[in-house]
């Protein structure tokens, strides 16, 4: 990790003033006096390309001259209270939620890229007990792994969100169809909040490339979600990020919502929840999530540079991921159970050209295994016609075998599920059971798992949102 060095002079008052609140806010750093050592004020006046100032910052490769008080808690994470450091990467979208939640509620914290500091992956690895979790972040040298903006409120002691006014409509969820709804409604002049429990886009911020969304013939995901959400907010539209909703009820006029940030009122709601990934369900998975064993090749697949993984899977995300994994991967290995891909032939037909992909029809994973550091080792694959099983011996495993609806907080609250938890809505369109809720988005029993066609869906539940409003 780099270290903090301070410049200055014992008769610089402001000199004496810089050490004294690094000692007293427990900073480590090193002092230079100028007057002793020979070659600081050189030092000094080469990083400044200028005549020599004390005091002098230097951190990270750059050199602050006379830096004040708030410079210095800006940069390194100082708070009344609190001392907050951030290790990340800005490909990470859960680093960007917890940054932006850290700066919406104006605290200073210290970033540390783990792509660009040397050591911090290994420091990251060793805080979460050999796992690779970012964002870790260290509120008074405490380690929180991954945590949601309630966990941060709390560890911050930070009060929750006053009461809001009224909205329109509240729509749950800040992916493709949630977005297209809050940007419609607004264009028709009603008043949208968007509560998304974790990053704004859903999973369409996780794909790396998408080729089927008309306009682009290649966009990446964060790059449309982006888009998307800056244009549901130039329309006026309300966006919190880390607020998860626990429930809702409806009292006479309007429904309330029980958010992990406080009570939200609206006059509809629109749930656009989306679904996550899929587990397999043998032996060794839950253990090894996060040590080796992953969902999101955006996500993690950085950590994964230059080195061997497995992808499961057969479908277009399982192919799709494995095509951006092979970019830097040394190889991949696709399992599939089947003795063919589902997924579209434009996917199953790039496979064949790349080197550094291998796949493995009609075999079954049956189990993962750990090595002696506790991380993910190998496979057991089992031939589905001899009956085989065989190890598959990799640095980490990528899992693409479906999705389930995030549909689980609705199971007390009325709305109707079908037996998988989609919610069902009237003759294919966006309205639920309940009058004044409406459904869109891969929740959505029936609705196609794409980014256009969520699109399509949030553009139908603004219809109707307009129409039960009126």
């Amino acid at each position: 990790m780099q270290k903090l060095t301070l410049f200055g002079a014992g008769w610089c008052p402001n000199s004496l003033k810089a050490k004294v609140f690094l000692q007293e806010n427990n900073i480590p750093f090193e002092y230079v006096n100028v007057d002793v050592s020979k070659d600081a004020t050189e030092q000094i006046a080469d990083f400044l390309t200028g005549d020599p100032v004390v005091p002098t910052l230097l951190w990270e490769g750059k050199t602050y001259p006379n830096p004040s008080e708030t410079l210095m808690a800006e940069l390194l994470g100082i708070n009344p209270g609190y001392h907050i450091r951030m290790y990340g990467a800005d490909w990470c979208p859960d680093c960007r939620r917890a940054k932006a939640f850290l700066r919406e509620n104006e605290l200073n914290f210290q970033y540390i890229d783990v792509d660009q500091v040397e050591g911090a992956t290994e420091t990251v690895t060793q805080l979460n007990n050999g796992k690779r979790i970012i964002p870790t972040i260290l509120i008074n040298e405490e380690a929180f792994s991954n945590p949601n903006n309630t966990t941060l409120r709390q560890a911050l002691n930070l009060p929750e969100r006053e009461n809001l006014p009224v909205f329109d409509v509240a729509v749950v969820g800040g992916g493709a169809a949630g977005l297209t709804t809050a940007i419609y409604a607004q264009r028709d002049r009603f008043s949208a909040i968007v509560l998304e429990k974790k990053n704004i886009g859903g999973n369409a911020f996780l794909t790396e490339t998408i080729e089927n969304y008309p306009g682009f013939q290649s966009i990446s995901g964060p790059d449309l979600m982006e888009r998307m959400a800056d244009q549901a907010t130039t329309y006026g539209a309300r966006l919190e990020i880390g607020s998860e909703v626990r429930s809702f009820h409806q009292e006479a006029h309007f429904f309330t919502l029980d958010t992990t940030s406080g009570e939200v009122r609206a006059r509809s709601i629109v749930l656009a929840v989306g679904s996550t990934y899929r587990l397999l369900g043998i032996p060794g998975e839950k253990e090894l999530i996060g040590n080796g064993v992953h969902f999101c090749a955006t996500c993690d697949g950085a950590f994964y540079r230059d080195k061997e993984v497995l992808v499961i899977g057969g479908g277009n995300s399982a192919l799709e991921e494995s095509i951006f994994l092979a970019r830097f991967c040394k190889k991949v290995t696709i399992i599939h159970r089947s003795a063919s891909f589902s997924a579209s032939e434009t996917y199953i037909e790039k496979l064949p050209v790349i080197d550094n992909i291998e796949t493995r029809l009609n075999v079954t994973p049956v189990s993962f295994k750990a090595g002696e550091d506790g991380a993910f080792e190998s496979l057991t694959v089992k031939d589905n016609e001899s009956g085989q099983e065989e190890q598959l011996s990799a640095d980490g495993v990528f899992i693409f075998i479906g999705l389930k609806p995030n549909t689980g907080f609705l199971k007390k609250s009325g709305v109707e599920l079908d037996e998988k938890g989609f919610i069902i809505t009237d003759g294919g369109f966006t309205e639920t059971n309940i009058h004044g809720v409406f459904a869109a988005g891969d929740c959505r029993k029936g609705a196609y798992a794409q980014v256009a066609a969520a699109t399509g869906e949030g553009v139908m539940a603004s219809y109707a949102v307009r129409r039960f409003l009126k």
